[in-house]
């Protein structure tokens, strides 16, 4: 199926160069290989938000302040 995208020239040249490494002619299979990785990776994160949702309310109050301290603990290090 062909389609029209608007990209930046930078990223469309870079494209080219990348197909012409791999002896490719055209960029269509960087681009459909790209919505492949981005769609999977997608599907990943809806999943784990579900699965992070689904935990919702198994602490009690003292665990998560406790949970709450040690994460701003470890976010104090970086």
């Amino acid at each position: 199926m062909r389609t029209t995208i608007e990209i930046k020239d930078k990223l469309r040249v870079e494209l080219l160069r990348r197909a012409t490494q791999e002896g490719t002619k055209g960029f269509s299979h960087i681009i459909e290989k790209a919505l492949v990785n981005y769609f999977d990776q997608e599907d990943k994160t809806m999943d784990l938000r579900k699965k992070a949702l689904g935990l919702k309310g198994c602490l009690n109050r003292s665990e998560a302040e406790k949970l709450y301290a040690e994460t701003n603990k470890i976010r104090a290090s970086w």
